[in-house]
């Protein structure tokens, strides 16, 4: 179970996870040695996954983001392993998630441009085993995008 210093230091890595043991005990209210104690079992007991820096992806000229709904034919494991191990393969998609509603499948994509997400699409998949059709979506403006999830402290 989670106390409130748990949650607070989860809140604040999520802010910034480059934040030394120090700075992180001193923003929380605890001294340094039981604040690291606290880190470390929240590292091996999964709470925190890893740490990992946030890249611009302009500046990185990946310009198109896409949400792709994909139908599936069947959800027989024939045919969802090869369908699922092409996107576990394809760095372009960002996420996939099995939903409920019109399709099986939506995934987040980001590729440089157009001409790139239709190679994915034509060449990827489309061509995967099962794939009944994929519907995008393109995303115009990105007015929030968080990676902090709403924790709430006690």
């Amino acid at each position: 179970m989670l106390d409130k210093f748990d949650i607070a230091i989860l809140i604040a890595l999520q802010k910034d996870g480059r934040l030394s043991n120090r700075e992180l005990a001193d923003s929380i209210g605890l001294s340094s040695a039981p604040c690291w104690r606290r880190l470390k079992r929240l590292e091996e007991e999964g709470y925190i996954k890893g740490y990992t820096a946030e890249l611009n992806a302009k500046k990185v000229q990946l310009n198109v983001i896409a949400f792709a709904q994909v139908s599936m034919d069947n959800h027989h494991p024939e045919t969802l392993a090869p369908f699922l191990s092409i996107i576990k393969e394809c760095p372009e998609i960002l996420e996939c998630h099995s939903v409920s509603g019109d399709c099986d499948f939506m995934l987040k994509v980001i590729t440089k441009d157009l001409d790139s997400y239709d190679e994915l699409l034509s060449k990827k998949l489309l061509q995967a085993k099962g794939v009944r059709s994929v519907s995008t979506m393109f995303s115009m403006k990105q007015p929030k995008i968080s990676r902090e999830f709403p924790l709430i402290t006690i």
